[in-house]
């Protein structure tokens, strides 16, 4: 990466993380976003859908040419095998596009916006890391409020996630969301100022 500040943002589902990285951007910061990264990999014309195609075959295009997401999910779902397959080929690309996207971000610094930070060990890439936190039982409720999902779903996707315990472990700024949005836009200017001040003295 080039000479650009990059705050890694995380959270666990229904956390608050998106509402977080909407008010850094409503600040005016640039957010490079891994879950738009994960979409531009397998646009048309992409070697990652290039790839996909070779491994599954043209079912798994729409007429137009894009990828069929419900049918490729459909693919990997209960097939280990073929789902380290695309990790494998989609990690290294996401990586590589959110490291290309950092390189060009101004400002006095950039969002690195992942849900799996902690998990895929992208801490790496970041020179702070900000941990959006609330207890479980509220992610629960936010997510399945959210989601439309049912509690054994979002209890699922916790379960598969880092750890309250893990992810704060990780953090250098943590964000308490267990109050209102009005409460969560203080504190994220109050991040914005701390962060402002920490990189002028260490830059």
């Amino acid at each position: 990466m080039g000479q650009t500040v990059v705050v890694g943002l995380t959270g666990g589902i229904g956390s608050g993380k998106s509402a977080v990285s909407d008010a850094f951007a409503n600040i005016g910061i640039s957010i490079v976003d891994a879950d738009i990264v994960a979409r531009q990999v397998v646009e048309k014309d992409t070697k990652g859908l290039s790839a996909i195609v070779e491994h599954f075959g043209t079912e798994l295009l729409l007429s137009d040419g894009t990828l069929n997401r419900p049918a490729l999910r459909e693919k990997v779902f209960n097939n280990s095998a073929e789902k380290e397959w695309l990790n494998h080929l989609l990690h290294p690309l996401i990586r590589e596009e959110m490291s290309r996207q950092l390189d060009v971000c101004e400002g006095p610094f950039c969002i690195l916006s992942v849900p799996l930070l902690v998990e895929n060990k992208l801490t790496t890439m970041c020179d702070y890391v900000v941990v959006v936190d609330c207890p479980e039982s509220l992610q629960l409720q936010r997510a399945m409020r959210r989601d439309g999902s049912s509690e054994d779903t979002i209890k699922g996707i916790m379960a598969a996630q880092a750890t309250r315990t893990e992810r704060k472990a990780a953090a250098s700024h943590i964000i308490d969301n267990s109050t209102s949005l009005e409460d969560l836009g203080r504190a994220v200017d109050t991040l914005y100022n701390e962060l402002i001040v920490d990189i002028n003295k260490t830059g």
